[in-house]
């Protein structure tokens, strides 16, 4: 099989591209796969390292907003089309997939205008702009949240399948959850916060964590904290100016990035986190109760919707950007830790909306268009 695969930006749009790509590979070892991305993105890292070859096009999100700068960014993109039409004349896929984000709009269209058979994931509760543009003209929309079905109204054919992410639930025994527990510098003895923002970190989530250790409000749970490595430096600082060692803090870890995150989820009794879908993809799947801060000020608000699955099955606690502070977040993660019948029973509702077997499903769906295209 030959396939495209266009996923730009963020590691949301990239990582699910990857995961299809290499469910392909692992069904059909001689199949030929590229990616179609931008020069700015995590994707000129991200596909290569993962072992495919990236061509990029001009494509960039436009705003209503007349600016010159939006003028240019406009007149780039049109450029794209032509750059993504020409690479799949070239290529001569079976299939063009997109993963989300504005990259799609020049590669689905141009797949769709050669008659070439096409495909989307959707990974956010609410589709992005450029999902609901290409909607009519796409074969088949790939959905990881069934809300998400409702807002998809004018698709020809929608699908729900889940996300493909790398983290899936281990059921560790009592040696197995000592050792890693060890390894992170950890007890057994109070349960576990986990803290994560992404690999940019997030600000707002840093702020009110500095304020729980300064005021040591965490004296009845431990916090395992990922600031984020753009934000480590700055933390340590900032606890530094408050005479607090980053290194020698009660009932707390710190540090840039977690390496071992399956390891480190699925040990832990909760997750503070932003709402990105493959984080809700991963507690769901885990069964992890959850603090979701969503990410304001993104397309649609989509974080927001993605974090009310969770709450909405009585699996997740939503705290909004402007309204975090470190007691508000402190007593949140209290009224959970400490009371085990609801962090039981919020595991339990998180379960719920797990999905398995995402890259199988996947698969099948996309061998069903390549070959009405043949």
């Amino acid at each position: 099989m030959r396939v495209i695969i266009a996923a730009a930006g963020t590691a949301g749009h990239i990582n699910p591209g990857i995961a299809i790509a290499n469910k392909i590979k692992e069904k059909e070892k001689d199949s030929n796969i590229i990616f179609i991305g931008t020069t700015r993105g995590l994707e000129n890292d991200l596909v290569p390292r993962a072992g495919y070859e990236l061509k990029t096009i001009n494509a960039y999100g436009l705003s209503k907003k007349l600016s010159i700068d939006n003028i240019k960014k406009l007149y780039k993109t049109f450029k794209g089309y032509g750059e993504a039409k020409k690479i799949i004349k070239n290529f001569k896929p079976d299939i063009v997939i997109g993963t989300g984000g504005y990259i799609c709009g020049a590669t689905i269209s141009s797949a769709h205008h050669l008659g070439i058979p096409t495909l989307l994931h959707e990974s956010n509760a609410f589709p992005g702009k450029a999902v609901k543009m290409l909607a009519k003209r796409t074969d088949t929309i790939l959905i990881s949240f069934k809300d998400a079905q409702q807002r998809l109204k004018n698709a020809k054919n929608v699908i729900y399948t889940g996300t493909p992410v790398k983290i899936v639930k281990r059921d560790y025994n009592i040696n197995e959850k000592l050792e890693i527990l060890k390894k992170l510098g950890l007890n057994q003895t109070k349960p576990i916060v986990l803290i994560f923002g992404g690999s940019q970190g997030a600000q707002k989530i840093n702020e009110s964590i500095i304020g729980i250790l300064e005021k040591k409000l965490n004296k009845n749970y431990q916090i395992m904290w990922a600031t984020g490595p753009k934000q480590y430096d700055i933390i340590k600082q900032q606890l530094q100016d408050k005479n607090i060692s980053i290194n020698n803090i009660e009932n707390a870890k710190l540090v840039p990035y977690i390496y071992n995150m399956e390891e480190v989820m699925n040990v832990a009794n909760l997750i503070v986190a932003r709402s990105g879908a493959m984080t809700i993809t991963e507690i769901s799947n885990l069964g992890k109760p959850s603090i979701l801060v969503p990410l304001p000020n993104v397309s649609n608000n989509h974080q927001l919707y993605n974090a009310k699955v969770l709450e909405n099955v009585g699996a997740a606690k939503i705290i909004l950007n402007d309204e975090l502070n470190d007691n508000k977040l402190n007593a949140q993660i209290e009224e959970i830790v400490l009371d085990k019948n609801m962090e039981l029973q919020m595991s339990k509702n998180a379960l719920k909306i797990s999905t398995y077997n995402v890259e199988e499903k996947i698969y099948q769906e996309i061998v069903k268009i390549a070959k009405r295209g043949k």
